[in-house]
């Protein structure tokens, strides 16, 4: 899988994704990233990248030519047709489920906004969709970029120590993870929960199942509305008294 970052800070993108699971991605073959600073591709002697708004008002927007050199550029160096992602506070959330389905893409374009913005004419002509990692608003998307390029590396076949990892993860079932213990069995914090000592399989997968939905339900009761419950789940959230579908 290929990624590059359209950015005017390129190198913030490389330190996030140098480490962990992401660096290892790349070491390993299964993911390339590559940075395009539409500033390299801007003409005249001050490299203008952005103007003020038409309409006035407060903040600049970042200009369509030098964005349109510079994709021009990247189609050049690959030509995979590449998916392409603006990162804005008006996209859609990112999802568990949007992360899945962007992994399996040979090659995403990730435009990271600065300022008020993108030229919206760019956005219309350029833009295959619109994603926003939260509703909040920061300086620029090289962090949004930064969290998608963990989130699709992490699920690239390989790049996990443990394959089965990924499909425990919060969100693989539409539900939150369970709680996960470790060495010692007896802490002054507190012990671990006997039924995961006991070797007996079936017991502990029991236990994880019920634990996952007492916290989806008490942390996010909003994610049971489309989670994919059993009889059994649901009977279990009734009789506990953490749900009334």
């Amino acid at each position: 899988m290929r990624i590059d970052v359209v950015s005017l800070f390129p190198e913030f993108v490389a330190e996030c994704t140098a480490f962990g699971v992401t660096g290892r991605a790349v070491e390993r073959g299964l993911l390339s990233i590559s940075s395009w600073n539409p500033r390299d591709y801007a003409e005249g002697n001050y490299r203008k990248v952005d103007d003020r708004t038409f309409g006035g008002g407060p903040g600049m927007v970042m200009l369509i030519d030098p964005l349109e050199a510079t994709f021009e550029a990247l189609k050049k160096d690959d030509d995979t047709p590449p998916h392409v992602i603006y990162l804005s506070p008006q996209g859609a959330p990112l999802t568990q489920a949007k992360a899945r389905e962007l992994s399996t893409r040979a090659r995403l374009v990730l435009l990271c906004g600065r300022y008020e913005g993108v030229d919206e004419r760019f956005i219309a002509a350029r833009v295959d969709e619109e994603i926003s990692i939260g509703d909040y608003v920061l300086s620029g998307g090289e962090l949004g970029a930064a969290v998608i390029i963990d989130t699709v590396a992490r699920l690239q076949p390989g790049a996990l120590n443990d394959a089965d990892s990924a499909e425990q993860d919060s969100f693989e079932n539409g539900l939150l993870d369970c709680p996960h213990y470790s060495k010692p069995v007896q802490h002054a914090l507190g012990e671990v929960p006997p039924v995961l000592l006991s070797g007996n399989h079936a017991e502990i997968a029991r236990w994880r199942r019920a634990q996952s939905l007492e916290r989806t339900a008490l942390r996010r009761p909003d994610l049971l509305e489309s989670a994919e419950l059993s009889d059994k789940d649901r009977k279990f959230l009734k009789e506990s008294g953490l749900w009334d579908e």
